[in-house]
């Protein structure tokens, strides 16, 4: 296990818990806006964290617009003075109501969102307009993902003459979010990224040349935004690059980030020679993506096994070296939902110490 990552102080922090590393996070920061080319030029999503401290980091080094995925999240954003919230999720139901109250209450922040349906745009222009607000609507530009948002055609030409025709709303560009752009080899991902921009530019192209204006694209998770990082007309929006994974970390060996955030797990039972039981249940640690869970860094050769809701077995070569209450270090595979499972993370400084608690603010749903 990499020393930098032990805990002078482990014997003072609970498990199961969440550890943040700071000096790795400032660096995945930095590495972030090298990457970009400049604060200016990010849009960061603030799901991987969820954190006002993180926040503030960010902010600190110059950027100032984000994207986010809940109404609570934006709440949080717009109570910390950010001027440009783009909540990248579609607003139905009491949703609506809920981004044209925060529209009302916080004047000073724009808020963006994003439709591809014509339904959902009427019912969100009529709310906005009601309450003599304006919110800006982009458009959800399905580059090949086919989780949500449009595909480019007349359907899409017309919901995006439809924003800019209704009261309450404007339209505010394209949203082009590519997840499925996770292509192992980089020349491989550079050229699906590539493509996928052209889509979006051949559709902007089609929406100009009908008089309507274009003011943003925003592209790129964690794994492509590099791909779209030389295109000025674009907003990259990484945000698992913050904390980072053992997911991506073992997948993608060419991006520079490192661990900036571990889970703590204790072991809590030895039943056998060969088999090890930690307190780090599926309530703890995400419990995706299919497969293993995470790497415990320094329970060697372990192979994990049943996972219940308050214990993890692992299967060892061997496990008489491990003492009921041994700490251990795990990994994520997927660290975006495991902030969200911890009230507060445990901040561990770059002599190993941990002085500090963060509170997650917005892992709640209002």
């Amino acid at each position: 296990m990499d020393p930098r990552y032990l805990v002078t102080n482990v014997d003072e922090i609970p498990s199961p818990s969440m550890l943040v590393y700071r000096e790795r996070l400032r660096e995945n920061i930095d590495r972030t806006l090298e990457i970009a080319g400049g604060p200016e030029r990010l849009r960061p999503h603030i799901k991987t964290h969820k954190m006002r401290t993180v926040i503030e980091m960010q902010r600190e080094v110059g950027i100032d617009k984000f994207k986010c995925a809940t109404i609570y999240e934006a709440k949080m954003l717009a109570e910390m003075g950010v001027e440009d919230v783009f909540i990248a999720y579609q607003m139905v139901g009491p949703n609506i109501g809920r981004l044209v109250d925060l529209a009302s209450r916080f004047p000073g922040t724009t808020f963006r969102t994003m439709v591809d349906d014509q339904g959902a745009a009427e019912a969100l222009s009529a709310a906005a307009a009601q309450a003599g607000v304006t919110i800006d609507v982009l458009l959800d530009f399905d580059v090949g993902l086919q989780r949500t948002g449009i595909a480019a055609g007349p359907k899409a030409l017309a919901l995006y003459a439809l924003l800019d025709s209704l009261p309450g709303v404007t339209p505010g560009g394209i949203h082009g979010y590519d997840g499925h752009n996770h292509q192992e080899d980089l020349e491989e991902r550079r050229r699906a990224c590539s493509a996928a921009l052209d889509q979006v530019r051949a559709f902007q192209a089609q929406l100009e040349s009908h008089g309507l204006s274009v003011p943003r694209r925003v592209m790129g998770g964690s794994i492509s935004f590099p791909c779209y990082a030389p295109a000025e007309d674009v907003e990259p929006s990484p945000g698992t690059s913050v904390f980072w994974d053992w997911g991506y970390s073992r997948r993608f060996p060419d991006l520079p980030f490192e661990a900036a955030a571990l889970l703590l797990s204790r072991v809590i039972s030895v039943p056998t020679a060969t088999r090890v039981t930690l307190d780090l249940g599926n309530k703890a640690i995400a419990s995706d993506p299919a497969g293993q869970r995470g790497l415990p860094w320094n329970l060697p050769g372990a192979v994990p096994g049943l996972h219940n809701e308050e214990h993890w077995i692992m299967d060892c070569p061997d496990a008489t070296g491990f003492s009921v209450g041994d700490p251990i270090y795990v990994f994520p595979t997927h660290v975006c939902p495991c902030t969200a499972l911890h009230r507060q993370v445990y901040v561990i400084d770059g002599d190993g110490h941990c002085r500090e608690q963060w509170q997650v603010d917005a892992r709640n749903r209002e």
